[in-house]
């Protein structure tokens, strides 16, 4: 299974190359990443998945949607003045966000929760794939700014988080 860390990272080194596909299979994984004008992500797990969700709608990312990430990043400081010294956990993909394992299970983290940097904070749900995001930082949640089930965009804020 790949990280999200490193599908990021991939994503980035295709992007600023000029390589337009790349596939890669591991351990029962496979990774596609194309570039026609943008870059589509597609990983394909053999196993079966062990999280059980109720099935999401699934909708296609829209050109403009860097306008509304804009709104959201220009309204986040005026709902919370300090947010200069908070490092921002974002979304590296468009999917759903759930805040625990299964959801009849305990939230991985709430706001006052200390995390390391493989602290899992959320499952992002893409393509019936389920990815764990981890914070990347030490510090405390200060604040969680998406609800469990929201729809999450390529970007977005997740999490504010008081580094140490």
């Amino acid at each position: 299974m790949f990280k999200l860390s490193e599908i990021k990272e991939l994503i980035k080194l295709v992007d600023q190359t000029s390589v337009h596909e790349l596939e890669i299979e591991n351990e029962g994984a496979r990774l596609f990443i194309r570039k026609p004008g943008k870059t589509e992500v597609v990983n394909v797990q053999a196993a079966p998945i062990t999280h059980t969700y109720s099935q999401a709608p699934v909708f296609a990312p829209q050109p403009a949607a860097e306008a509304p990430q804009a709104a959201v990043q220009a309204s986040t400081p005026a709902a919370s003045p300090n947010t200069d010294n908070l490092h921002q956990i974002v979304s590296p993909m468009v999917g759903t966000f759930y805040s625990s394992p299964s959801p009849d299970a305990a939230e991985f983290v709430k706001a006052g929760d200390r995390v390391t940097e493989k602290s899992v904070v959320c499952i992002l749900e893409a393509m019936k794939l389920m990815n764990e995001l981890e914070a990347e930082v030490r510090g405390e949640i200060v604040e969680i700014l998406v609800s469990n089930g929201q729809l999450v965009e390529y970007g977005q804020p997740l999490f504010l988080v008081k580094p140490e």
